[in-house]
């Protein structure tokens, strides 16, 4: 069971120069089994690459094959529909990954800890209260692969600290492929690694091997 990247473009339109060529031909493979971590500058297209992956973004050119259930990007919030209430886009996520309505949202209204805030739309929600609706949901549905572009700390110290406990808790039967600038947290996460420099994407067996040539080529 893999993710496969077949030949990966992305171009964008651009003012200045007509197209803007963020990633070309990308080939990769990425197992079950392993976690892995795509560091890069910002602006090098890791989270471009991390849409493509998920399926919120088509590739200009090329494929992306997988036989595994992936999420979309941890935490992120801004796909919510703002005019309906956190109920119903709890409900409408639930029907597209066919979950159990009852089971996730139990598990979103204690873990999110918004209260009845939950009813109400979510134009009406703080950036705060959207990131734990988001991060809850995230985990209340069990995917294979976790998608993670950054960070997996949102909210207040406490609630940074249960989510990373939940998070743990996941990375026991699952795989997560996470983007950042921060070796460090890669490290942290991750035993295989990728580095994204001038559109390209160099694939390592080894994080530290990852590690030690994007401190080369930032350096």
């Amino acid at each position: 069971m893999a993710i496969e990247l077949h030949n990966i473009s992305k171009t964008y339109r651009s003012r200045r120069t007509g197209k803007k060529t963020v990633l070309h031909n990308i080939n990769a493979v990425f197992e079950r089994g392993h976690s892995y971590g795509i560091l890069g500058i910002n602006g090098a297209g890791k989270s471009t690459l991390l849409r493509i992956i998920s399926g919120a973004e088509r590739p200009t050119f090329g494929e992306v094959r997988k036989d595994v259930s992936i999420s979309w990007r941890l935490g992120f919030a801004s796909s919510f529909n703002s005019s309906l209430t956190g109920m119903e886009n709890l409900r409408f996520v639930c029907r597209i990954y066919d979950a159990d309505i009852e089971e996730v949202s139990e598990f979103v209204q204690d873990f999110a800890e918004i209260g009845g805030a939950i009813h109400e739309p979510v134009r009406n929600y703080s950036s705060g209260m959207r990131a734990r609706l988001a991060f809850g949901l995230s985990m209340a549905i069990r995917f294979q692969v976790y998608i993670i572009d950054e960070s997996i700390s949102v909210g207040d110290f406490t609630f940074q600290e249960k989510c990373k406990a939940e998070f743990e808790r996941r990375r026991e039967e699952a795989d997560i492929l996470l983007t950042s600038h921060m070796p460090a947290m890669i490290k942290q996460y991750c035993d295989r690694g990728g580095v994204v420099h001038g559109g390209r994407l160099e694939m390592f067996d080894d994080v530290e091997e990852a590690v030690s040539y994007y401190e080369q080529i930032t350096q």
